[in-house]
C-alpha cells in the first residue's frame, strides 16, 4: 500500500530522520507557561506525536497535512514575549488550517531547530505535490492504519466491520462477509495490504459513475480519443481544441501505459479526471487572477476584515497581531485598526471601553508589514478608527512612516492632483491608510493644510447606533456612558498620510451626489446600509460606482457573529468587513467569492454595477437602464447524484450520518432560494440521490451558489457535515465533482458530492 512514509520519502535525508528519533522541545503557550514535550514523527511520516515526559500522561498527534505553514524565530505573540529569554533560531511556529491555535515551540538548539523547519516543510511539500491517486492510497493506509487494532498489519472481519462503523457505513452483515471472503485471496482470514486496496475497491464501486462512462463507451471498456472528445463536447460544454484537451486528459489521468498507447481512457482514468481539480465544480482558468486589474479601487469587491485584532467576541475576547497574519494569509485586503492612548507614549489597539485584552500599535503596523504581500501583491487599506490624543496620532505617524517605509503611500503615484482613484495594479504592493484627512487632495497641492484641525477623528460610532436602538443592557449601558467623545483634534502627521481613502461623514446620496470626492470613502453600519438599500438602492449601486463604501457589523454583535455579505456586494459596496475570526454562512460567502481571480482579495463589479450612467438596483435587476446582456435570465439545473466518504459529525461510535443535500442561491432578493434532496438513511459513505432540483436566475453576475451537507434528523436540528460555495459566473457544467470543506472552510479529503450541471436560458 503506497504511503509518503515509503523509505523513499526518508532515505538520505538527516532531518526527517531525526524527526523520526524524535526531540524534547518547550511547548510554550504564554511568557509563563513552557512544558518541555517530547515530539516525533511517526513511522507513516504523516503524523506528529507528542506527549509529557512525565510518565502517564496521555499523548497527543497531530497530522502533517494539517499544518499550513512554518514561521521561523520570534514569529508569533507568544514566541515574541519570550524573546529576551529564547534566541530566535531556536524558535519556530506551526501554523494549522482553520481557526486552530498556533503550536509554538522552542528546540534545545538552532540545529534541532532546523531539522524540525526543513524536515517539516518537506513533508507538507511532499503532501502538496502527491497525485490524485497517491492521495486516495495515503487516505486507504490512514483507515487501514486506524482498524488494525492489533498492529498485526492484518485485519480480520471483526476489525472490518469496526471499521466501516469508523468510516461512516451501515452495511448489510452478508454483504459486507462476501466482500471480504471475495477480496481474501490467501484465503487467510485476514486481509493484507493489497487485499484490503481489493476490499475498498469492492466497497467503493462507483456505478453513478460507471454508468457515465459506459453510456460514451463504445466498448465499454474504455474511451477512446474519440469517445472522450465527444464527451467533453455535449457533457461537459467544454470550448477551445477539444482534440488537444483530450489527449492532454489521457496523458495525465490515466495510469495504464498500455491505454496511453492507445491514445484511451480507462475507467480508472476517467474516475481519476473527475476527481480532479479540472473535473471539480470551479472552472481551474478562474482560479488564476484572469480578471482585468486596471480600473479604478471602486470597481472591485475588497476582502475585508472587521476590528481584525480580535481573536474571539467583541467584549471580553483576546487581542492579537496573530488576527492580523491569519487575516492577510487568507488574501484579506483590508484590515481595521482601533487605536487608542496607551501607557508611555505608546498607542495602543483594543475594542474601546470593553474587556478585550490590548495589543501596541507599533506591533500591528510590524505584522501588517511583514505578512501584506505574502499571498497577494495587491495593495492592503489600513483602516484607523481613531481615538487617540494628538501626540499619540504623532507617534502613529512615526511608527508607520518608519516600520512600513517606501511600501506606505503618502502621496498620490504620480505627484499630480489625480481625478479618480488609481488601479489594483497600479497599487501593488502599497499600503494605503484609510482615515480622517485635513482638508482634501486639492488642498495638499496648494500647500493650505493646517496644522491641525477640530473634527471627529473616528468614523465609525458603534455606541451612537446602540444608543439610538435604544437598548439597556448593563455591559452596552457602561459603553455609551463611558463612550461619549467630545471632538478631537487631528495630528497633520497623521493627516498627511492619508491619500486615496478620506474617511468622511455620509449625509445623503443627493449630497453625496453633488459635493464628494472620489477619494472619500463613507463607512455604514449593516443597520444603516440595509435602510439606504431598501429606500434608494439604485442610487447606493451609483455612488458606489464612484467611491469606496466601508459596511462593518452592528455593535450588537458582541459574539463576533457576521451578516451576510451578499446583500452589500448586491448595492455594490466593496469593503464588506466581516469577523474573520468566526466561521459560518457569512465567511463562507466571503471565501467563496474571493477564491476566484487568484485569491487575490479583489474581485471586478460587474459592468453594470461600475458605469456611473447606468442605473442597477438590486430589487428589480431585470430593469437596467442602458444595460442589455446576451442573458437577462437563466435557469440552473442540478442534479445531485452522489455523495463520497462524508465524514461523522456524531462521536457515538454506532452513529452514521443521514446525509441530504442543500442547494443555496444567494444573490439579488428574487433569486435567494434553497432547495434539497431527499435524507438517505445510514449511509454516509456512498449515499445515492439522483436528485434534480431548478433554480431561475434573474441576475446571474451577482449569484453565488452554496452547497451544504447535513445529518438529518427528525427531533433536532441537523448537523453539519460540510460545505462549499462558489459564484455561479465559475462552475463548470456537466458532470462534477464538489470537493467538501469544514465548517472551518478546511478541506476534508475525499469527503465530495458528485452532480450534474446544466445551465440554460430562461423559459
Amino acid at each position: 500500500m503506497a504511503s509518503t512514509g515509503s523509505g523513499l520519502l526518508t532515505r538520505g535525508d538527516d532531518n526527517l530522520q531525526s524527526m523520526l528519533v524524535g526531540t524534547v522541545m518547550r511547548k510554550v503557550k504564554s511568557r509563563t507557561w513552557k512544558k518541555q514535550r517530547y515530539f516525533k514523527l511517526q513511522d507513516d511520516c504523516m503524523t506528529i506525536w507528542y506527549k509529557s515526559k512525565k510518565a502517564g500522561n496521555t499523548h497527543s498527534t497531530f497530522s502533517v497535512g494539517d499544518v499550513e505553514a512554518i514561521r521561523e524565530g520570534h514569529q508569533s505573540e507568544v514566541l515574541l514575549s519570550i524573546a529576551d529569554e529564547f534566541p530566535a533560531d531556536r524558535c519556530f511556529t506551526l501554523v494549522f488550517r482553520g481557526r486552530r491555535s498556533n503550536l509554538d515551540l522552542v528546540a534545545e538548539s538552532a540545529e534541532e531547530a532546523q531539522s524540525w523547519i526543513r524536515g517539516t516543510r518537506k513533508l507538507i511539500e511532499n503532501l502538496e505535490n502527491m497525485g490524485e491517486r497517491e492521495k486516495l492510497d495515503q487516505w486507504i493506509s490512514d483507515w487501514f492504519k486506524k482498524a488494525d487494532k492489533n498492529k498485526d498489519g492484518r485485519m480480520n472481519f471483526k476489525e472490518i466491520q469496526d471499521l466501516l462503523k469508523m468510516m461512516n457505513v451501515a452495511m448489510n452483515e452478508h454483504h459486507a462477509y462476501c466482500l471480504f471472503t471475495k477480496a481474501d485471496k490467501s484465503q487467510s482470514g485476514t486481509l493484507e495490504d493489497d487485499e484490503f486496496v481489493l476490499f475498498y475497491k469492492m466497497l467503493t464501486q462507483r456505478d453513478d459513475v460507471l454508468k457515465v462512462f459506459q453510456e460514451y463507451s463504445l466498448d465499454g471498456q474504455k474511451l477512446s480519443q474519440s469517445d472522450l472528445e465527444d464527451f467533453l463536447r455535449e457533457e461537459q460544454l467544454e470550448g477551445g481544441d477539444i482534440q488537444q484537451h483530450a489527449k492532454t486528459l489521457i496523458e495525465r489521468y490515466e495510469p495504464s501505459e498500455t491505454a496511453k498507447l492507445l491514445n484511451a481512457m480507462t475507467f480508472d482514468g476517467f474516475l481519476m479526471y473527475l476527481g480532479s481539480a479540472e473535473g471539480s465544480v470551479f472552472n481551474p482558468q478562474q482560479r488564476g487572477i484572469f480578471q482585468d486589474m486596471s480600473q479604478p479601487l471602486c470597481h472591485y469587491f475588497i476582502s475585508s476584515s472587521h476590528n481584525t485584532y480580535l481573536m474571539g467576541d467583541q467584549l471580553r475576547g483576546h487581542s492579537s497581531v496573530e488576527g492580523y497574519i491569519r487575516a492577510l494569509s487568507r488574501g484579506c485586503r483590508c484590515v481595521e485598526v482601533d487605536c487608542w492612548d496607551g501607557a508611555n507614549g505608546e498607542p495602543i489597539v483594543y475594542h474601546g471601553h470593553t474587556f478585550t485584552s490590548k495589543i501596541l500599535f507599533k506591533d500591528v503596523v510590524s505584522a501588517v508589514s511583514h505578512y501584506a504581500f505574502k499571498v497577494s501583491q495587491y495593495p492592503v487599506i489600513l483602516s484607523i478608527e481613531n481615538h487617540c490624543s494628538v501626540e499619540q496620532q504623532r507617534v502613529m505617524a512615526q511608527h508607520l512612516d518608519h516600520i512600513l517605509g517606501d511600501k506606505l503611500l503618502k502621496n498620490t503615484l504620480d505627484g499630480k492632483a489625480p481625478i479618480r482613484l488609481p488601479s489594483p495594479e497600479d497599487l501593488k504592493g502599497r499600503i494605503l491608510l484609510k482615515a480622517k484627512k485635513i482638508g482634501g487632495l486639492e488642498e495638499s497641492f496648494n500647500g493650505i493644510v493646517e496644522d491641525s484641525q477640530s473634527g471627529d477623528v473616528s468614523d465609525e460610532d458603534e455606541v451612537a447606533e446602540i444608543e439610538e436602538d435604544n437598548v439597556h443592557r448593563e455591559s452596552v449601558r457602561r459603553r455609551i456612558k463611558v463612550g461619549q467623545r467630545s471632538k478631537q483634534r487631528l495630528s497633520k502627521e497623521l493627516s498627511d498620510c492619508v491619500v486615496y481613502c478620506k474617511s468622511v461623514h455620509f449625509t445623503n446620496f443627493k449630497h453625496s451626489r453633488i459635493h464628494s470626492k472620489f477619494y472619500e470613502v463613507a463607512s455604514f453600519t449593516e443597520s444603516k446600509a440595509r435602510k439606504h438599500l431598501r429606500e434608494a438602492g439604485a442610487e447606493f449601486v451609483h455612488h458606489n460606482s464612484r467611491q469606496l463604501t466601508r459596511v462593518y457589523p452592528s455593535g450588537f454583535r458582541t459574539d463576533s457573529s457576521n451578516f451576510n455579505p451578499q446583500e452589500m456586494w448586491n448595492a455594490g459596496c466593496q469593503i464588506v468587513a466581516l469577523n474573520f475570526q468566526t466561521a459560518g454562512e457569512g465567511m463562507d460567502l466571503n471565501d467563496g467569492l474571493f477564491r476566484q481571480n487568484g485569491s487575490c482579495g479583489y474581485v471586478l463589479k460587474p459592468s453594470f454595477m461600475r458605469q456611473a450612467e447606468k442605473r442597477f438596483d438590486p430589487e428589480t435587476p431585470h430593469k437596467r437602464d442602458g444595460y442589455q446582456p446576451v442573458v437577462l435570465s437563466i435557469q440552473v439545473h442540478m442534479k445531485v447524484i452522489s455523495g463520497q466518504q462524508l465524514p461523522k459529525v456524531n462521536i457515538k461510535e454506532d452513529s452514521i450520518v443521514d446525509p441530504l443535500v442543500r442547494v443555496e442561491i444567494h444573490g439579488v432578493p428574487l433569486d435567494q432560494d434553497k432547495q434539497e434532496t431527499r435524507y438517505i438513511d445510514n449511509n454516509g459513505f456512498n449515499p445515492v440521490w439522483y436528485d434534480t432540483l431548478r433554480f431561475p436566475i434573474r441576475c446571474p453576475e451577482l449569484a453565488m451558489v452554496r452547497f451544504v451537507v447535513e445529518d438529518y434528523d427528525k427531533t433536532s436540528k441537523n448537523d453539519f457535515v460540510g460545505q462549499y460555495i462558489l459564484p455561479l459566473s465559475c462552475m463548470q457544467q456537466g458532470y462534477r465533482h464538489i470537493h467538501l470543506l469544514s465548517k472551518d472552510g478546511t478541506s476534508i479529503p475525499p469527503a465530495s458530492l458528485f452532480v450534474h450541471i446544466r445551465i440554460t436560458d430562461q423559459e
